[in-house]
């Protein structure tokens, strides 16, 4: 007999604004298709999925509702070494699948700066990494996924529910729940990077340094000092990469493909107050940007030290202290440089104390109705909460963002005014006819979806149905 759900305080990555919800972690996609079948607005609640947590605010919340921890929905179910192909379970997180690939001379098409995400999470986020200028995103890599909707089963790909799909990929688990998944791998033949590194001393030559050689490099990154002013704003290091090959590692190495990611320590206890303040911060940025070389070609790097630094420190984010962070994320066009320029002018302005600030070039859009990555300019900036006047200074950057013909991730958002989300998302109404069509009753739900006016529960609303 299943248990009953468990009431459990869940939250995002950021720590920002938890919910009560019951948690239920089901082992087969017949338990996920029985769960489902007995949500519903009028019955026994709202259900969404849920992976390892990583979203930074409500996405994978779902307050009052019944939220599917599908974590253990994790088997590899094939592996096609000849073809480059891999099937998997959604729970898997790709930290256990680069453990299987790598050795075997693969690499998952795109990685987010953390490998402690499902493959599931990833495609409902339609992930992008360092090399979305060269690759796209994930979901330009996702052949086939098996999804529970509201409704039943439905097997999106290869020409069947293919607008179902596309309503998936990014759709932030409001179509239904993703239980198996079908990747097209990229092929390797070492497990490291050969990497450049650049200081950029000011923003205008930092995005001309990744504008310019973009073409050159499969992955590419630039940190930013959020807190520089003056001449000195956007001040840089770019860290530009490639996958080495075997005549680019010592000779005597060992096994070329070995690969390890370990975790060199993790935070013991949540801080009473937050660590990362303005004067912790401009030193950190100090340091980091004189620590970096101004111009070093070639070094060897691991994958997990190129891809996934902050793995290293086990929760890391609760050095955010009790009030926690969000991480606000957004693309504007190219051509409109000026809207990065003035939201760093009024972060510095502000004192708003971003420790991981990031700049990178996005290609063209992808394929899901709602995929953020759209062509330009993207800036990623971790900012603690709880100082006066935050959210007037974020809701105005919104307004410039949106001025400026660009949107916000929703897999980072957590305070985003939904009358916005409309022009931010042009294809808001195909993806909302679809999630009518699949949820008319509204079963899927989250704290995200609600605030924002997004799903099938939205759209039932709208039309005076029960949500």
């Amino acid at each position: 007999m299943r248990p009953a759900p468990r009431s459990e305080l869940l939250a995002g990555w950021g720590r920002a604004a938890p919910t009560a919800a019951g948690v239920v972690r089901p082992r087969t996609c017949a338990e996920v298709e029985e769960i489902v079948a007995e949500g519903g607005a009028r019955r026994g609640g709202h259900r969404l999925a849920r992976g390892l947590g990583r979203s930074y605010g409500d996405a994978a919340q779902c307050g009052g509702g019944v939220v599917l921890d599908c974590t253990a929905l994790d088997a590899i179910l094939e592996l096609d070494e000849r073809e480059g192909r891999l099937r998997a379970e959604a729970g898997a997180s790709l930290d256990s699948l680069l453990k299987v690939l790598v050795p075997r001379g693969f690499f998952v098409p795109v990685t987010p700066g953390t490998r402690f995400v499902t493959l599931g999470g990833a495609i409902a986020s339609d992930v992008h990494g360092k090399n979305h200028h060269v690759d796209g995103s994930l979901g330009a890599y996702v052949e086939h996924l098996r999804l529970v909707t509201a409704s039943g089963s439905v097997s999106c790909g290869g020409g069947e529910h293919e607008e179902e799909l596309a309503a998936t990929l990014g759709g932030m688990g409001l179509t239904g729940v993703i239980t198996e998944a079908t990747l097209r791998l990229l092929p390797i033949t070492t497990s490291r990077m050969i990497v450049d590194t650049e200081r950029a001393p000011d923003l205008d030559a930092c995005m001309s340094l990744l504008s310019e050689e973009q073409g050159r490099y499969h992955y590419s990154v630039a940190w930013i000092d959020a807190l520089a002013t003056g001449r000195r704003l956007g001040r840089a290091v770019l860290t530009r990469g490639d996958h080495a090959v075997v005549s680019d590692l010592p000779a005597g190495g060992g096994d070329p493909l070995a690969y390890e990611a370990r975790q060199r320590f993790s935070v013991p206890l949540p801080p009473p107050v937050s660590l990362l303040n303005p004067l912790s911060v401009a030193a950190f940025n100090e340091m980091w940007f004189r620590k970096a070389p101004r111009r070093r070609l070639g070094k060897l790097e691991s994958i997990a030290a190129f891809f996934h630094p902050l793995d290293g420190v086990g929760r890391w984010n609760v050095l955010y202290g009790p009030r926690g962070f969000t991480q606000y994320q957004f693309v504007v066009p190219f051509g409109a440089e000026a809207a990065v320029r003035t939201v760093l002018e009024r972060l510095s302005a502000a004192r708003v104390a971003s420790f991981l600030a990031v700049l990178k070039c996005f290609g063209p859009a992808g394929s899901g109705h709602l995929s953020f990555p759209s062509e330009g300019w993207t800036l990623a900036l971790d900012i603690p909460l709880g100082g006066s006047g935050l959210s007037e200074l974020l809701d105005g950057l919104d307004t410039v963002v949106a001025e400026a013909g660009g949107r916000i991730y929703l897999s980072k958002d957590g305070r985003l005014r939904p009358e916005l989300v409309p022009s931010m998302y042009p294809r808001l109404d195909e993806w909302t006819a679809v999630c009518r069509r699949l949820d008319p009753d509204g079963v899927f739900s989250s704290d995200l979806g609600r605030r924002l006016g997004l799903g099938g529960a939205a759209g039932a609303g709208r039309r005076g149905e029960a949500a």
